[in-house]
């Protein structure tokens, strides 16, 4: 054998082997058999001994190390450090919001048509182009109708036999009493029959003051509104019943908004929304529900909802769009942040405070969703906490230590 150089130390192998399996001890938790006992001088390593006394004492405390394992530890320096909030549980009112776009229409009930019911011919228009303005009874069109024309020389014609029928006593005066009432029915039935065809009371006045039948006779506009549509031309012959004006009132309109299938159960009839538009900031409407839709749209899975809303300084035109948003109040329940939910897609948990640094993992079953509020039926009960922030941070250790799978 070499002699050792002077100032250097053996190494013990033993004190080395010790010193590893200590180490491992400390960081697994187990002695690996290969460090169970010290290297000998050649000898076998020898089998660990069994320790029947720990064994015993670990199997004494079952519920211990239950308990242990179903709680994640977080120290309270470190929740600092991590940004852990936790949050209350309790019953407050759920106020849901419900957000969508909506179109501006005409108000249908508002809607007026000038189609003439005879045959004839435009001989001059008052209102050549489409959107101008117009007043009830304001003249749109004179027109010539060989129809109409007769039917005014009918009305004369018993017009002019009425006095001499009137002078005529010879066959007394009962007699003469019964034609004159005969004589008034054909008079009011001409009347009537000039009436059904658009005729002005008017119009029917100057015809029997003057005698004479006019040649063309005006159409007026049945309601104020807009001219919307516009098929009449000068000189261009129509037909009964042909649609010649569309005429619309601006002074309210519509808005009508589409509502999702899954928020149609919180819409109800009377209910209010605030109705916006982006090319007037600040300005916001309020009006109610008027009716929704009963049947729903197979493309969007939708339903319309619509409301009337004034208009007086014709801002709103047919074809805008608008923002609503509508308020449903939910009532009082018991409900949790949403962003203290973990949803793993089959069941939702939430990790409760314990206290001293200790969340328990607990399933629970919850509801409605409104406004990042989450209503619990099962699992919580008020006052309890939970953690509502860096909750996913308790998960994943929670996951590694396999106390939640």
């Amino acid at each position: 054998m070499r002699s050792e150089e002077p100032g250097m130390k053996r190494t013990n192998p033993t004190a080395a082997a010790f010193i590893i399996a200590f180490l491992l001890f400390m960081g697994s938790g187990t002695v690996p058999a290969a460090f169970a006992q010290h290297e000998g001088h050649g000898g076998a390593p020898q089998q660990p001994k069994e320790q029947p006394a720990a064994q015993s004492k670990e199997q004494g405390k079952p519920a211990e190390a239950t308990e242990e394992a179903a709680v994640v530890e977080i120290p309270p320096e470190k929740q600092q450090m991590i940004g852990l909030k936790t949050v209350a549980v309790s019953t407050r009112s759920l106020l849901k919001t419900i957000r969508t776009v909506g179109r501006i229409e005409y108000d249908e009930r508002k809607l007026a048509t000038v189609a003439p019911k005879f045959e004839g011919w435009i001989e001059k228009l008052y209102v050549d182009y489409t959107g101008k303005s117009v007043k009830k009874g304001e003249p749109l069109a004179e027109i010539y109708s060989p129809e109409l024309y007769s039917t005014q020389q009918e009305f004369l014609s018993i017009l002019k036999w009425k006095p001499q029928e009137a002078e005529n006593t010879a066959g007394g005066k009962e007699f003469g009493l019964m034609l004159s009432r005969d004589n008034e029915s054909l008079i009011e039935a001409a009347r009537q029959r000039l009436r059904l065809m658009d005729i002005s009371e008017e119009q029917i006045r100057e015809i029997e003051t003057t005698g004479k039948a006019i040649r063309t006779l005006t159409l007026v506009s049945p309601a104020d509104g807009t001219v919307t549509q516009k098929t009449a031309v000068l000189g261009m012959r129509f037909m009964p019943g042909e649609k010649l004006f569309d005429i619309a009132d601006l002074s309210t309109v519509w808005v009508v908004a589409d509502i999702y299938e899954y928020e149609l159960p919180f819409i109800r009839e009377g209910g209010t929304a605030k109705i916006s538009l982006s090319y007037s900031p600040g300005r916001v409407l309020t009006a109610r529900v008027e009716y929704i839709s009963p049947t729903l749209s197979a493309e969007t899975r939708t339903a319309k909802v619509r409301f009337s809303v004034p208009n007086p300084d014709g801002r709103l035109k047919p074809q805008m769009f608008t923002d609503v948003e509508m308020k449903v109040n939910m009532g009082s329940r018991l409900a949790i942040p949403e962003d203290a939910v973990i949803d793993t897609g089959e069941r939702q948990i939430v990790y409760v405070d314990k206290g001293e640094g200790s969340f328990e993992p607990r399933e629970v079953t919850l509801g409605l969703r409104v406004d990042g509020m989450a209503e619990v039926l099962k699992g919580l009960k008020a006052k309890e906490r939970v953690a509502s922030s860096a909750n996913f941070l308790i998960d994943s250790e929670a996951r590694l230590k396999g106390i939640v799978k």
